[in-house]
């Protein structure tokens, strides 16, 4: 998950697309993949997901989100800190699931999602 920047090759368009939209989610804030696709018009979720696993490292990539509110597999930790830190809705399950081993929380998506408002359309 890494925007390739040693020496800034020129980045497929639709790459740089989704990178744009991802940059402009706001703290706190969330969209799917397929909502990123659906927002450009252009793609689908695999696709955006591509883009943000060759190029998306330094966009804020945990802001770009499966559909179901899962935390990035292999990334968990390091999203919850940005979520936590952003104070991006979770749901928390009960304490005995809190308690069992390596339990992650998932995301709120019905109140974090971001349905790209705010006139920041590209």
């Amino acid at each position: 998950m890494g925007r390739v920047s040693a020496e800034p090759a020129e980045l497929p368009a639709y790459a740089e697309q989704v990178l744009d939209v991802a940059d402009r989610i706001p703290p706190g804030r969330v969209m799917t993949y397929g909502d990123i696709a659906e927002w450009l018009g252009e793609g689908g979720p695999r696709q955006v997901g591509r883009v943000m696993a060759l190029y998306g490292g330094t966009a804020p990539w945990w802001r770009v989100v499966r559909a179901d509110g899962t935390l990035l597999p292999g990334h968990e930790l390091r999203a919850l800190e940005h979520y936590r830190a952003e104070s991006t809705p979770l749901k928390e399950s009960s304490s005995a699931a809190r308690e069992a081993a390596g339990h992650i929380p998932r995301l709120d998506m019905r109140r974090a999602r971001w349905d790209g408002g705010d006139g920041a359309h590209v």
